[in-house]
């Protein structure tokens, strides 16, 4: 996000939105065509994600909502790493430099940046004839070796999740209207829900936990079953997941109960934004009461088990649940 010209509309746009936002000294104020972050003796963990107008968020969806999804997504893959926040870069596709829009998106950007401690670092401004496009690239930090990979799961281990699934897929459920917008009665839960669906909670408080804990981890964001499946097929095992163990909050409960939705909506909907990982069995009284500490609630939803299979989803009957899709896809 290095100035344009002096005097150009992108070195002015730069100056007055996104100048106050790059704190760090290795910023240089965004003067330069690169940023430098000081070494400190750790390795350093990258992940990028871009949303996109009509894909991740809606086209009516508010200038702060959307930038604080941009970096929370890419916060939610720190924290699963075992990562702390070092700073990003922002690349921000526009049709038009509006006022309007991006005085509260520059401001919100720079509120969540000051709560994360992620600072911004630099990146691109350009127009574009299309969807409005935010990319991020954010910065980690994690002691040398240490990043927690998708790959540690072994068999006998349990697999842990924090937080609640499929409010996020809810929540943009009741913004297209249909049957979930008829059956979410409730204001105060269908809000909750689309308040899950347009800023996420990054779990960033438990970067360090999972990194004490876990022998592999990676945040939900295309669906609970499609990325149980891949970090599951990165370490050769398999898994038997119990339904009923899935955390659902009262309002997923409540369409789950009454026959709105199935569990299959919820865990193939993505967007979760909460960290899915293993660990042994004699970690996880710890693991939780770690996680308690730091305010997140986590819970044991199943078992790795040797194999090669896609995991199961187990009723409370006993039966497996044949799933239809697993998870959200672009393609």
């Amino acid at each position: 996000m290095a100035s344009g010209p002096p005097g150009s509309g992108e070195d002015s746009l730069i100056a007055r939105y996104f100048r106050p936002l790059a704190t760090d000294p290795g910023a240089f104020r965004l003067d330069d065509d690169a940023a430098a972050l000081q070494p400190d003796g750790s390795d350093i963990v990258v992940t990028t994600d871009a949303i996109v107008e009509g894909v991740h968020f809606l086209p009516d969806d508010s200038p702060d909502t959307v930038a604080r999804k941009a970096l929370r997504v890419n916060l939610s893959d720190l924290a699963a790493k075992g990562a702390t926040p070092a700073g990003f870069v922002l690349t921000l596709a526009l049709r038009s430099a509006d006022e309007a829009w991006l005085k509260p998106f520059a401001a919100a950007l720079g509120e969540d940046a000051a709560q994360f401690a992620c600072p911004l670092l630099g990146g691109d401004t350009v127009s574009t004839p299309g969807p409005l496009m935010v990319s991020v690239t954010a910065f980690g930090r994690v002691p040398p070796g240490k990043m927690i990979h998708r790959s540690g799961a072994k068999p006998g281990e349990r697999v842990m999740v924090t937080g609640t699934i499929g409010d996020a897929a809810l929540g943009l459920a009741v913004l297209k209207g249909g049957k979930v917008h008829a059956a979410a009665s409730d204001k105060a839960a269908r809000e909750a829900l689309i308040g899950r669906y347009r800023v996420p909670q990054p779990r960033v408080a438990m970067a360090e936990i999972v990194r004490g804990h876990a022998s592999a981890a990676m945040d939900v964001s295309d669906g609970l079953a499609g990325d149980l499946t891949k970090l599951c097929g990165v370490s050769g095992v398999s898994a038997v997941i119990d339904l009923v163990s899935i955390p659902l909050s009262g309002a997923a409960q409540d369409l789950v109960s009454r026959g709105v939705v199935g569990l299959e909506t919820l865990i193939a909907g993505g967007d979760d934004y909460e960290i899915l990982c293993t660990l042994p069995e004699d970690r996880v009284k710890v693991f939780a009461q770690a996680a308690k500490r730091v305010g997140v609630v986590v819970s044991s939803i199943g078992t790795i088990v040797a194999g090669s299979a896609v995991p199961k989803f187990i009723d409370g009957q006993g039966t497996e649940i044949a799933l239809e899709r697993r998870s959200y896809s672009h393609f």
